[in-house]
C-alpha cells in the first residue's frame, strides 16, 4: 500500500503552494473522504479493505473494470429483450445472410466466379493473402465475416440505451469475434498451412522458440527481441545539446546550433509525459529536433522524469508549474527579451494549452505562437480511449494506483493493444509464434517499448477533469483557484491532426477552432498518432491538407474543412517551419549561449541527459 513518504511530500507541496498564494489547479469531484481519512486518496478501516480488494482485482484485469463491462452488457441485453422489432430485424438478417452465403457456396462449387457477399474492412489485413479467395478458405472467411457483420448489427445502439454502453458493447463484441477469426488457427489459415508444408513444421519450432524468448524477456524486464541494437544516446536521441536546467520533474535540453545565424525566437517543445521525449529526436534521418536546428532554430525540449510510487501525489498542476512554466522561465533567461514558439505534442499539447491560457489571463506575453501536434483541448469526442472512461472505470483505476502509486507501463500498453487487437495481438501472435517470423524492428518500435509511468494523482485529475468532465472547454477548469479559457490565448495557433489517429482523432483536435479567438492554421496529415507526426521531408507516401481560419472568419465543420483544404504531397514539417518563421522576426542573429551561467543556469551535462534513461 502507499507508504508514508508520499504523504509527507503532499504536505511539503501544499505548504509551497500556500506560500505562493495558490490553491490546487483542478478542484475535482473525488469521492468524499471517509471520516478520519487524511485526504480523498487514503481511507481508513473498512473502506481500505474494499480498496485493497479492488486494487488486487485491477492488477489481474490490467485496470479494466469488470463492473463497467457488466453494466454495459446489462444495459444492452435488457433493452434488446424489450425490443421485439430489433429481434425480428436480427432474425431476418441472419436468415438473409445464410441464404446469401449458401448461394455463394453453390455458385463457387461449379467453379464459376461470384462476387463474395462480405468483404473485410479496408484496414483489416489478416486476409490479404490470395489463398483466402480460393475454396474452402473463401467459405470459412465468408462465414466469419457474416458473424462479424451480424454482431455489429446486434450491438447498434437501441433507443433509450446509454450511448457509451452501446459503444462499449460493440467494442467488446468485436474483440470476442476476433478470437474466432479463421486466421488465428492452423486448421483454417492457408498461410500457416503453406508454411508448415514448405518448412516441414520448422516454422512451429521457431515460433515456440520466439514464444519462450518473449516470455523470458518479459519476466526479466527486458525489451522485446530485436530492439537491443537501439540505444538512447548511441543511435537514438543523439542530436548534440546540453541539459541546461533540472528540477524534480524535468530536464530542459538546449540543442547546439548548426548554422552561423539563427532565428531570434527560440522553439520550446513540450512532449507528453506518457512517452519519452525522443520520439521527436529518433534517428538522425527522422529527428524533428535535428531538422529544426538545421533550419536555423534554437530548440529546447522537456525531458520528463519517469515517476515512481513515491511520486503518487504529483498533480496536474505540478506538471504545468514545474514542467511547462519551469521550462519557459529557463528559456526566458537563456534567450532574454525574445518571445518563444511553444509546441506541445499529445498530452504535452494539452498541458501547454492550459499553461498558455493561464499566461494569457495574467497578460504574460512570452509566447510568439502555440503549435499543438495531435493534441486535444476538447474531450467530448476523444476517440476509442473514451470507451475506458466513466465513473466506474476511473474509480477502479484510482484504487489500483492508490496501491501502486502510479499507473504502470504494462497496464497502459495493455489498453493500447486492446484498441488495435487485430494488429497488435492476434496478427502478431500468428506471425511470431505460429509462422515463426519476426517483424522488422525500427527506431519507432524501440521508442514505443521504452515506456513510462504516470503518478496516481495526476492521472486521476487528468481523467476526471479532462476526459470525464471535459472541463477545459466547458469553462470549469480552474488554475490557482480561477477558471481559465482558451480564448485568452491571443497568439496564432498551428494545429496538426493525423488521419488514422485512434488516440486523438483529428476531428477532436480540430475542435480547437471552436474555443479560440485567434488565427488557426490546421494541418491534417497522413499516418497515425506517432508515425503521422514523425514525417520527415523525403519520407515516401506522405501527404497532408492545410488551411488557415483567420480570427474574423466563420467556423467550418471538420467535413467542410476537409472538402476545401488544399491537398499537398510530402511532409508537413516544411509548412510548419515556414509558418514559424512568419510568426517571428525576419532578422537572423548569432546563436545564444548554451545555458545562462550568469543567471544560474550553467550547462549540467550532455544531451540526452539523465531522466530519459530512468526505468
Amino acid at each position: 500500500m502507499t507508504s508514508a513518504a508520499p504523504k509527507l511530500s503532499v504536505v511539503r507541496d501544499s505548504e509551497k503552494k500556500k506560500a505562493r498564494g495558490e490553491s490546487h489547479a483542478v478542484p475535482l469531484s473525488h469521492p468524499a473522504p471517509v471520516p478520519g481519512a487524511e485526504d480523498g486518496i487514503g481511507a481508513p478501516r473498512f473502506d481500505t479493505l474494499d480498496r485493497v480488494n479492488r486494487a488486487l482485482l485491477a492488477r489481474l484485469t490490467h485496470g479494466i473494470s469488470p463492473w463497467a463491462l457488466a453494466s454495459a452488457w446489462a444495459d444492452w441485453s435488457t433493452h434488446l429483450a424489450a425490443a421485439t422489432g430489433r429481434q425480428a430485424e436480427l432474425a431476418q438478417k441472419a436468415l438473409v445472410d445464410t441464404v446469401r452465403i449458401g448461394t455463394y457456396a453453390m455458385t463457387r462449387a461449379t467453379e464459376a466466379e461470384e462476387e463474395p457477399p462480405f468483404a473485410p474492412a479496408p484496414d483489416d489485413h489478416r486476409f490479404d493473402d490470395p489463398a483466402w479467395e480460393h475454396r474452402p478458405y473463401d467459405l470459412m472467411l465468408q462465414n466469419y465475416l457474416a458473424v462479424e457483420d451480424w454482431w455489429r448489427a446486434a450491438t447498434r445502439p437501441l433507443r433509450g440505451m446509454n450511448t457509451k454502453n452501446a459503444e462499449r458493447v460493440g467494442f467488446i463484441a468485436d474483440q470476442l469475434v476476433d478470437v474466432l477469426a479463421p486466421s488465428n488457427s492452423a486448421l483454417t489459415n492457408p498461410e500457416i498451412q503453406k508454411a508448415i508444408l514448405e518448412s516441414g513444421g520448422a516454422n512451429l519450432v521457431q515460433g515456440g522458440r520466439n514464444l519462450l524468448e518473449d516470455l523470458s524477456r518479459q519476466l526479466a524486464g527486458k525489451r522485446p527481441a530485436g530492439l537491443d541494437k537501439w540505444q538512447v544516446g548511441e543511435n537514438l536521441a543523439v542530436t548534440p545539446g546540453k541539459v541546461v536546467y533540472r528540477n524534480e520533474l524535468i530536464e530542459l535540453i538546449q540543442y547546439s546550433p548548426t548554422t552561423d545565424k539563427v532565428r531570434k525566437e527560440p522553439v520550446l517543445i513540450v512532449p507528453a509525459w506518457i512517452m519519452k521525449y525522443y520520439i521527436l529526436d529518433l534517428s538522425p534521418h527522422n529527428s524533428m529536433v535535428k531538422w529544426l536546428v538545421s533550419q536555423g532554430h534554437t530548440v529546447f525540449i522537456i525531458s520528463w522524469r519517469n515517476p515512481t510510487g513515491k511520486d503518487a501525489y504529483l498533480g496536474l498542476d505540478d506538471y504545468r508549474e514545474l514542467g511547462v512554466m519551469g521550462a519557459v522561465d529557463a528559456v526566458s533567461k537563456i534567450v532574454p527579451d525574445e518571445k518563444i514558439h511553444a509546441c506541445g505534442y499529445c498530452l504535452g499539447g494539452t498541458i501547454l494549452a492550459i499553461a498558455a491560457a493561464t499566461m494569457g489571463r495574467r497578460r504574460d506575453n512570452r509566447f510568439a505562437s502555440v503549435s499543438l501536434l495531435a493534441a486535444q483541448t476538447d474531450f467530448s469526442e476523444a476517440g476509442e480511449l473514451m470507451l475506458f472512461v466513466d465513473e466506474w472505470q476511473i474509480a477502479f483505476l484510482e484504487d489500483m494506483m492508490w496501491d501502486q502509486g502510479v499507473l504502470d507501463t504494462h497496464q497502459m500498453s495493455g489498453a493500447f493493444r486492446i484498441l488495435r487487437s487485430n494488429d497488435l495481438v492476434w496478427s502478431k501472435m500468428v506471425r511470431d509464434y505460429v509462422l515463426g517470423e519476426r517483424a522488422r524492428q525500427n527506431d519507432l518500435m524501440a521508442w514505443n517499448a521504452d515506456q513510462t509511468r504516470m503518478p496516481a494523482r495526476m492521472h486521476s485529475e487528468y481523467l476526471r477533469g479532462l476526459f470525464l468532465e471535459n472541463r477545459l472547454t466547458a469553462g470549469r477548469f480552474a488554475v490557482e483557484g480561477r477558471v481559465i479559457a482558451l480564448r485568452d490565448i491571443r497568439v496564432p495557433f498551428f494545429a496538426v491532426g493525423t488521419e488514422k489517429d485512434h488516440i486523438a482523432p483529428w476531428q477532436s483536435v480540430y475542435k480547437l477552432h471552436l474555443f479560440t479567438n485567434t488565427d488557426v492554421t490546421f494541418v491534417l496529415t497522413s499516418g497515425g498518432h506517432n508515425a503521422g507526426i514523425v514525417s520527415e521531408p523525403g519520407h515516401p507516401h506522405r501527404h497532408y491538407r492545410i488551411a488557415t481560419r483567420y480570427d474574423s472568419a466563420p467556423y467550418h465543420s471538420p467535413d467542410e474543412w476537409a472538402a476545401t483544404a488544399e491537398m499537398k504531397e510530402g511532409s508537413w514539417w516544411l509548412e510548419w517551419e515556414r509558418w514559424l518563421s512568419e510568426q517571428g522576426s525576419e532578422e537572423m542573429v548569432a546563436p545564444p549561449s548554451m545555458g545562462a551561467p550568469d543567471a544560474g543556469l550553467p550547462p549540467l551535462e550532455d544531451a540526452p541527459g539523465t531522466y530519459v534513461c530512468g526505468k
